[in-house]
């Protein structure tokens, strides 16, 4: 028995590197984002980005990238080299506003030949989900994380074989289309490949580069980009409406 767990252990990839993406300001949150970025609005008494970081020190990160952009000066200032929260953080800057795929490649040099966690940086995940997806199996090429009874016109949906293997992701889904009940968790595993389909990419009808289209084109060039049930609370931190419920259930 011992042996076959070794033999399973060996066959996994342990994650050592995050990009963490806090560009956006959020522009639905209105006035709370008037002098911060949306990651930095507290929930519970602590900014949505501090408690990224943390789940993802706690499971063995150590290495975190983030992508600054509006207001880059209050992640900055307040996470500084990171030594206050027991990482080491580095900044890269988006100064185009131009979709969640492209922003990606400032990662290029950061991440160099290895597999890296990226979050967006306005998703709260219960922590021990963290320690699920450091662990990525040699076979698999990404881990995208999902979540069950979302809407999906309000972000991904998510297409899965009977294997949680990844299909088909399309973002925003408008009535009619066919859907699933898979939400886009926003949480993932990469290996540097990813980046040679976010160079491909085209603008989507929205006018923006999409991280969801290079992952379909990664999964439909034949890799394996199998999906992550997460466990415990999940929570897309996008309006003052979810960020009320967050903080009443304190």
């Amino acid at each position: 028995m011992s042996r076959d767990v070794s033999a399973s252990l060996d066959m996994t990839t342990k994650i050592d590197k995050a990009v963490v993406l806090a560009a956006g300001r959020g522009t639905r949150m209105r006035e709370l984002t008037a002098e911060i970025p949306k990651p930095m609005i507290e929930v519970r008494g602590k900014p949505v980005l501090q408690q990224i970081i943390e789940g993802l020190r706690d499971a063995g990160i150590w290495d975190v990238l983030i992508v600054v952009g509006y207001h880059a000066d209050a992640v900055r200032n307040f996470f500084d080299d990171g030594s206050r929260h027991n990482v080491a953080i580095q900044y890269a800057t988006q100064t185009v506003q131009d979709g969640t795929g492209r922003v990606v490649d400032l990662a290029r040099d950061f991440v160099g030949d290895s597999p890296f966690i990226l979050s967006y940086g306005d998703i709260l995940v219960h922590p021990a989900n963290y320690k699920y997806v450091v662990e990525l199996p040699e076979d698999v090429e990404a881990i995208v994380t999902v979540t069950r009874g979302e809407d999906v016109s309000k972000g991904g949906a998510v297409f899965l074989n009977d294997r949680m293997e990844l299909l088909d992701l399309r973002e925003k889904s408008q009535p009619g289309e066919a859907t699933s009940p898979w939400y886009n968790a926003g949480l993932y595993a990469f290996r540097p490949s990813i980046f040679e389909f976010t160079a491909k990419l085209k603008p989507s009808p929205r006018g923006e580069y999409e991280l969801t289209d290079a992952i379909r084109a990664l999964a439909q060039s034949g890799k394996k980009v199998k999906a992550l049930e997460l466990t415990g609370e999940w929570a897309d931190v996008r309006d003052p409406e979810i960020l009320a419920k967050l903080n009443q259930s304190l």
